[in-house]
């Protein structure tokens, strides 16, 4: 069997040594090259530490355990330097807020022909020649003369462009979209998703698309993964999960997803809110804000149990 592009298994991010506290717990998922993994869950639930432990970026001396490689390298075992080599080459990330993410004295033309400097070993003219093509592939106009701009020169459709420039300059075999168009209008957004799949479809990558956006999620991605407070809840092929959801947090979600069909004078919501991480208690993360809880809930973690659909609820 070949080597996934991703996998993880039982991955766990402890933070802080005095009084430590697992923001992942011990969650597992495989994606192959060619797909898309979506994570959605609300704020607070891990889909960022997730990509962050992916890429290496939880700093020291919080603690990652259990497995995680990147088509079949050892990425928990790597030295800073090895991960820095992967970084941009055969991984990258597009960051939720492109102009915290972009230098801002830099222009933004220099900062994607540095990552082809770096990488591929180009001289600095190769490089500013491609990064212009890279522009170019994102769809900015007038590319010559946005690579000179500066990141408070660009508007935030051109800057998020800019970042998937960046991210997508060495062809890596994953990308991972963290939130990529949450503070962006609608119609910038629809283009920035079609970019996406057209860019997936060209070079053949795995993408980890995290996302609170159920909406967006069913457009983008082949499998969702269901994260709540640092747990995965629910897994499977996007249809199954978003088309016939098995845990009371997914089918809550969903509901929350207004229907543009029919008038509504008030959204529906969850009640309450994502535990603090060190009061999750004994059992489901989720049980407080259950209307189906029971004492078998609190008692323990319910397994994620199933086929190529598993769910973590009793109630399944």
């Amino acid at each position: 069997m070949t080597q996934p592009a991703l996998l993880a298994d039982a991955l766990t991010v402890r933070l802080g040594m005095t009084d430590p506290v697992d923001i992942l717990d011990g969650i597992s998922f495989r994606l192959e090259a060619g797909r898309t993994l979506g994570v959605v869950g609300e704020s607070g639930c891990g889909k960022s530490m997730t990509a962050l432990a992916v890429m290496g970026l939880v700093p020291a001396p919080n603690r990652i355990t259990g497995r995680l490689s990147l088509g079949g390298a050892d990425l928990l075992g790597m030295s800073e330097t090895a991960l820095r080599r992967l970084r941009g080459k055969r991984m990258a990330m597009i960051f939720q807020e492109p102009m915290t993410a972009l230098n801002p004295v830099v222009a933004v033309g220099t900062q994607i022909a540095e990552m082809l400097e770096v990488h591929d070993g180009v001289s600095t003219r190769e490089a500013r020649r491609r990064a212009v093509v890279l522009l170019r592939e994102v769809g900015i106009a007038a590319a010559e003369t946005r690579a000179g701009a500066y990141p408070h020169q660009l508007s935030g459709g051109m800057r998020q462009r800019v970042m998937i420039a960046m991210a997508i300059a060495c062809r890596p075999a994953l990308l991972i979209a963290d939130e990529p168009t949450t503070a962006l209008d609608v119609s910038v957004q629809a283009q920035i998703l079609d970019l996406l799949l057209e860019l997936q479809r060209n070079e053949g990558m795995a993408m980890l698309f995290i996302s609170h956006d159920l909406g967006v999620i069913s457009e983008m991605a082949d499998d969702v993964m269901v994260m709540y407070a640092g747990r995965v809840v629910e897994q499977g092929r996007a249809a199954e999960v978003i088309g016939a959801p098995g845990h009371p947090y997914t089918k809550g979600l969903i509901e929350t997803v207004p229907d543009i069909s029919r008038r509504q004078r008030l959204l529906p919501v969850i009640p309450g809110g994502v535990p603090d991480p060190r009061r999750r208690g004994a059992g489901c993360g989720f049980a407080p804000r259950c209307a189906l809880a029971e004492a078998v809930c609190v008692a323990a973690v319910p397994p994620l149990c199933g086929g190529a659909h598993r769910v973590a609820c009793v109630h399944r």
